[in-house]
């Protein structure tokens, strides 16, 4: 009989396990110190994780081997074997090595329609030949569902496929409509969070005994470093996902608040963000965000000592907290003490940005605050620009770039905000971008790359799967002759990645 009460049989899974989620856990995987790998798996059990989230996808792991290695050990500690295992990755073979080693009904995370219905249809086989369950993701030959009818349309597809062709049992299909992050600074994300509550409601009401789950920290992202503000995001947003039919969640378990025990203000504003009740939600989140981390609470009088400081340092200043509303006057001032209006993006512009990416690597700025912080720079770059062409016409110099850099986010992903950011810093440089924005298949980058002539390629992505496309995209421009050098960005791509990206293709 089912409860009805929809927190009652709410199933917790452990997403420590997973090197995606968990630089502990993937770095104890890339030493390969199991010992230490279990006792992540062993505090999860007992911090109340119902299912085990195990994922070893990274550039620098082999897969397979630890997927292997790290399930036969689970199937020889009772106390981490009670509970079933969600066997997570993009790569079937990893997923199958883990299904064979597995104890029990596993589920497996994930399949999806974006290589077509076929090789959908095949991997579902599969799944219910080894008797497990599969989460499906709201993605298809288009790519990511961001909205509430894309993340329907295309879950409503998957179910009636699995349904009618294959009789796959219903109560075995799990989806996962794609939490995004919001409060990114960036107006087209602001309903991410609505438009998973919307499908969940619609999947749960229109497709019978399936379940619905997802990945909690992807909502929180902007705020990394910042673990008081994510766990609250965390809590709110389970407490309005729950009450519209989510009956799963990879999250930290043992560390959820109650929603009820968050800080009033703190929840009221988070709901804000997450309801897009307000315009300035997200402003009004950041405001007290880092009294929450611990630091001072923001002074109500507008502190404007810094007014009184060199043109420099008033840059900088304004760049770090995203002010405009006098980085025109003291560009213009910049640009009258230096020789000449390059010398102000090279000079006082460019060390303001090194002080906003030194902030944000160390966790003391957060994703929309470096969005708003990109803003000003486009703002103060855009004063600068008629001056610097009247310079090239001056001297006779025809306006020619330092080099042409194709950019573009992979097929399947729609995550933009880095390759953007760093778009915007090449441009400062003297680059002509050409950004073909997101979700762009190889074909399309690389007769862009033939035809415009351009002098590197650079990818962004934020999911996993990027990375091999990335991967495919690397090894089309060997096989097709390219000689470019490949610039790889993105959470998806390691530190120890990005120097070597064709690396993990091989």
């Amino acid at each position: 009989m089912t409860s009805s009460n929809p927190f009652a049989n709410f199933i917790i899974v452990g997403e420590r396990t997973n090197v995606t989620g968990s630089a502990k856990f993937r770095k104890l995987i890339e030493a390969d110190d199991y010992a230490g790998a279990l006792a992540v798996a062993r505090q999860q059990v007992e911090a109340g994780a119902n299912v085990l989230d195990v994922n070893v996808d990274a550039a620098m792991i082999d897969g397979v081997k630890a997927m292997r290695t790290f399930m036969n050990l689970i199937a020889t500690e009772p106390d981490i074997a009670r509970v079933p295992m969600m066997i997570d990755s993009s790569k079937w073979e990893v997923i199958e090595a883990g299904l064979r080693c597995v104890q029990g009904k596993a589920i497996v995370n994930s399949i999806s329609m974006k290589e077509g219905e076929a090789a959908f249809l095949a991997h579902a086989r599969k799944v219910r030949r080894y008797g497990a369950a599969c989460v499906v993701m709201a993605f298809d030959e288009k790519g990511q569902a961001d909205t509430a009818h894309r993340k329907t349309e295309i879950c409503t597809r998957a179910y009636h496929l699995l349904r009618d062709e294959l009789d796959f049992p219903p109560e075995d299909i799990i989806f996962d409509p794609n939490v995004f992050a919001v409060a990114t600074g960036i107006d087209e994300h602001n309903d991410y969070a609505n438009a998973f509550f919307a499908a969940t409601r619609i999947i749960r009401e229109t497709l019978p005994h399936a379940h619905i789950s997802g990945g909690l920290s992807n909502v929180s992202f902007s705020f990394r470093g910042n673990e008081p503000v994510r766990e609250a995001m965390h809590g709110v947003f389970l407490y309005h996902a729950i009450r519209n039919g989510m009956d799963m969640a990879i999250v930290n378990a043992g560390a959820l608040p109650v929603y009820d025990d968050i800080e009033p203000e703190l929840r009221d504003r988070v709901e804000d963000v997450l309801l897009n009740r307000r315009e300035d939600g997200t402003e009004r989140l950041l405001e007290i965000a880092e009294r929450f981390k611990g630091g001072e609470k923001r002074r109500d009088v507008k502190d404007m000592s810094w007014r009184e400081k060199p043109v420099g340092e008033r840059i900088t200043h304004a760049l770090v907290h995203g002010l405009n509303e006098f980085i025109v006057a003291d560009t213009e001032e910049a640009r009258l003490e230096l020789p000449r209006p390059l010398h102000v993006i090279e000079g006082p512009l460019m060390d303001g940005m090194s002080r906003v990416g030194d902030l944000f690597g160390a966790g003391k700025m957060f994703l929309p605050q470096v969005v708003k912080s990109a803003r000003v720079m486009k703002q103060a770059v855009a004063h600068l620009v008629p001056f610097m062409e009247e310079e090239k016409q001056r001297s006779g110099l025809a306006a020619k770039p330092n080099g042409k850099i194709l950019m573009a986010t992979v097929k399947g992903d729609v995550h933009d905000i880095g390759k953007n950011i760093v778009g915007v810093v090449l441009q400062c440089n003297g680059y002509e971008v050409i950004d073909l924005g997101v979700m762009v298949p190889c074909e399309t980058i690389l007769e862009t790359a033939r035809r415009e002539k351009v002098d590197a390629i650079g990818l962004s992505g934020l999911i996993t799967p990027s990375l091999d496309e990335m991967c495919f995209v690397a090894s089309e421009m060997e096989r097709q002759g390219f000689t470019l050098p490949l610039l790889i960005g993105g959470a998806t791509t390691p530190r120890s990645t990005s120097p070597m990206p064709r690396a993990p293709c091989r």
